[in-house]
């Protein structure tokens, strides 16, 4: 069949056309527009680390041709500063570093900041100042412009060695370094300003396509966001090969099937995802952090947003094993340890929902009875070493999974997909912390090894955590709870531990929802396509198809799902999930 899964979904913004413009040429005039005709005119442009510097310079030098051109850059501190000054938050470590408390004010020598302040004063006609911290040389410009960039095109430019981190040169340095360090420091510092000055920027630039730039007025952007929480709506999916990657999402999601695999889809993780606005037909994006940033309470209801601030602390994201390999064996922290050791202030409990799985299908979580834990990581040790390859076998639990079971992993549970499996993982959102004990002796798509963290793996594993007690506690554990005519609710999870409850609906009518001033996120798990309706016509009807996943806001309150079109009389289902009261 078919497949009709929605790549590139939008959120649709009426009234704003006018408020839009695509193009250099069309840009540099609607800000030449806002010249308030003063006789020494400045538009400051901020710009998100990872911006295409180059593009943004060169358009505006000829587009706008001004007086002066102010590089904040110029005011950096050296890169060996910046590097003395980020290296206790970005360590010695290939993987890991600790959440920085740094803010932007730290990479600027004061001293060349105040000689820009007194360049900027001196200049007569148009000066622009420009670049990651240009507000700090003019606070209160003209015309302020930031330039954003969503996290996933920023991988990809640093993949592609085009741009570097944040105030050093670091081009041609492996991707994982380059990741880690934007991470921990140059995203949590370039967020600290953002949310500082979004609130009277005067115009919002997208940098996300080079070559086809997309403004908007600050006005526009501050609006959209507005009408986003008040309806059903998704992120823009991302999708990454990966060493142990399958074939199911290609199909499924109709992607490119000449590549190698598909391993992860980022369908809901807006940190990393983005947003794409539509403006009356000009589609612009943006990073969807900007929705948690500046609209936390309406999406994230007030008790989520008071024990989590800014930050969405729900994640789903697919695993694709289907033709592929195991998943690597591997531990999450515990909240003690990520707290103390990487500045996180809750760790990535988590699930696994079988989307799909083939008749081989496998879940290896927790230890065997008769497991000694010396002996497991004398071998461990040995393997990454060179030696004999770890006989997971001997040591973790394999249990046989099929379609819709639903598997708990808390927080120090061993653990890892088999292969020919489809896994939607449900999980806390700090996704970066995942000790890989063994990976099956496997090289990174880069023909580098891969991280394996058995240090750190070691000092969080429960002991605990056997055969007996897995079965019990953490497999398949599904309740009714409620019915109805047409229709089922089941508690799927997740462990007691865990601050996630998820709720699975089977349903040939109409169900009705609510989300009681609580955040809901849902996937279309069993159905061609469903829609999603406000009771009370608060929204606009919201068609999802099979797969994908779809963020309810804690504003809507009350609304309803329902087979649609070629699912109409055929059973569908969703799973819920919300943060525990």
């Amino acid at each position: 069949m078919k497949s009709n899964y929605d790549k590139y979904p939008r959120v649709k913004i009426n009234g704003f056309a006018g408020q839009c413009t695509a193009g250099w040429s069309d840009i540099a005039s609607k800000l030449r527009q806002t010249d308030p005709g003063s006789k020494r005119p400045v538009i400051v442009i901020e710009t998100y680390p990872g911006v295409h510097d180059t593009e943004i310079l060169q358009a505006i030098r000829e587009q706008l041709k001004p007086e002066k051109l102010i590089m904040a850059s110029d005011a950096l501190l050296s890169p060996g500063e910046i590097d003395a000054l980020t290296g206790p938050d970005v360590t010695d470590d290939r993987i890991f570093g600790y959440m920085t408390r740094l803010t932007i004010e730290r990479f600027f020598n004061p001293e060349k900041l105040e000689a820009l302040r007194n360049d900027l004063a001196d200049t007569e006609g148009l000066t622009v100042v420009y670049g990651t911290g240009a507000t700090l040389i003019c606070e209160r410009p003209d015309v302020l412009v930031y330039a954003d960039i969503a996290r996933w095109e920023i991988q990809l430019r640093m993949r592609r060695n085009e741009v570097p981190n944040f105030g050093v040169d670091n081009h041609g340095l492996e991707f994982s370094r380059m990741y880690k360090r934007a991470y921990f420091v140059d995203w949590r510092v370039a967020d600290r300003l953002k949310r500082k000055i979004m609130s009277r920027i005067d115009f919002l630039l997208d940098t996300n396509r080079p070559g086809s730039p997309r403004m908007i007025t600050g006005e526009a952007f501050r609006k959209a966001l507005e009408i986003t929480v008040r309806q059903p709506f998704r992120v823009v999916p991302f999708f990454d090969p990966g060493p142990w990657g399958g074939q199911w999402m290609k199909e499924v999601c109709d992607l490119d099937r000449s590549q190698l695999n598909y391993a992860w889809c980022f369908d809901c993780v807006p940190e990393e995802n983005s947003l794409l606005l539509d403006f009356d037909g000009t589609e612009v994006e943006i990073p969807s952090i900007n929705l948690v940033f500046f609209q936390p309470e309406k999406l994230l209801g007030e008790n989520v947003h008071a024990r989590f601030g800014a930050e969405f602390p729900i994640r789903f994201d697919f695993l694709d094993t289907m033709g592929g390999g195991n998943l690597s064996l591997q531990v999450h922290p515990t909240n003690e340890y990520i707290r103390e050791h990487f500045g996180m202030n809750y760790t990535q409990d988590e699930s696994y929902y079988m989307l799909d799985t083939g008749d081989d299908a496998c879940v290896y979580l927790g230890l065997k009875e008769s497991t000694d834990p010396d002996q497991m990581l004398q071998e461990l040790e040995e393997a990454q070493q060179g030696g004999a390859p770890f006989e997971a076998d001997r040591h973790v639990a394999r249990w046989q999974v099929r379609k819709h079971d639903h598997v708990h992993i808390p927080a120090g549970t061993v653990h890892c997909s088999g292969k020919n499996s489809m896994v939607l993982e449900i999980s806390a959102t700090p996704y970066i912390f995942t000790f890989k004990l063994w990976d099956w002796g496997r090289m990174g798509l880069d023909g580098l090894p891969r991280a394996i963290n058995i240090e750190h793996g070691k000092k969080n594993i429960n002991w605990n955590r056997r055969e007996r007690w897995v079965e019990k506690n953490l497999i398949d554990r599904i309740e009714t709870i409620a019915s109805g005519d047409g229709w089922a609710m089941e508690r799927t999870g997740l462990y007691e531990t865990e601050f996630i409850e998820t709720h699975r609906h089977w349903f040939s009518k109409k169900v009705f929802h609510n989300t009681n001033g609580n955040l809901n996120v849902l996937n279309l798990v069993e159905g061609r396509e469903v829609i999603v309706e406000s009771p009370a016509g608060a929204f606009e009807p919201f068609v999802v198809h099979y797969a994908e996943t779809f963020i309810v806001p804690a504003a809507v309150g009350e609304y309803t799902i329902r087979p649609y079109g070629e699912a109409i009389g055929m059973p569908c289902g969703t799973i819920k999930a919300f943060v525990r009261p």
